[in-house]
C-alpha cells in the first residue's frame, strides 16, 4: 500500500509522498482510499470552542448589532433626561457634564473592544481552516480531473490504433 501512495504522489504531484505537505498527503490518501476530504468546518470549529469563547462571540454579535446601538442610544438619552430633570430639581446623581455616564461608557468600551477582537481573531482562524479545506478539495478535484483526462487520452489512443 505504501508503494501505491508513493506512485500516486509521483504521478499526480511529481514528488515523493514523504516530501508532500500534510494537506497534500491527506488528498493523496483520500484518492487512494476513495474517501472524501470535505468536512463541515463550522461544526468542527464550533465544537472546539470553550464556554468563554462562546460567550465572547455572543457579546461581539450583540455588541456589533443595530439592536445594541438602538438600546444603548436610548439608555444614554434616558440617562441624560433623568439627570437633567433631577438637576433642575436639585437632586441629580450625575450632574452635567455626566462624569458617571462617561465613566460607564469608557468602561464598556474598555471591555467590549478586546472581546470583539477575540471574536474576530477566532473568525480569522476559522477562515484559515476553511481556506485549507477548500484547498484540499480543489487539489483533489484537480488531481481527479488529471486522472480522468489520462484515462480518456488512453481510451482515445486505443480507439485510434484499431
Amino acid at each position: 500500500m505504501k508503494k501505491y501512495f508513493e506512485n500516486l504522489a509521483r504521478a499526480l504531484l511529481g514528488q515523493p509522498y514523504g516530501d508532500l505537505q500534510p494537506a497534500e498527503q491527506k488528498v493523496i490518501d483520500s484518492i487512494a482510499e476513495h474517501t472524501t476530504v470535505a468536512e463541515n468546518v463550522n461544526t468542527t470549529f464550533s465544537d472546539s470552542l470553550s464556554v468563554g469563547q462562546r460567550l465572547a462571540d455572543m457579546v461581539a454579535r450583540f455588541g456589533g448589532s443595530w439592536k445594541f446601538i438602538g438600546l444603548f442610544f436610548a439608555f444614554i438619552v434616558i440617562w441624560i433626561l433623568i439627570n437633567t430633570h433631577w438637576l433642575i430639581t436639585g437632586t441629580a446623581f450625575d450632574p452635567y457634564p455626566y462624569i458617571l455616564l462617561n465613566l460607564g461608557l469608557s468602561t464598556l468600551a474598555a471591555f467590549q473592544a478586546p472581546i470583539i477582537m477575540m471574536s474576530q481573531n477566532r473568525q480569522a482562524a476559522k477562515d484559515r481552516i476553511k481556506q485549507d479545506a477548500a484547498f484540499e478539495i480543489n487539489l483533489k478535484l484537480e488531481l481527479q480531473m488529471m486522472r480522468v483526462h489520462e484515462k480518456l487520452d488512453a481510451l482515445r489512443e486505443g480507439d485510434s490504433s484499431s
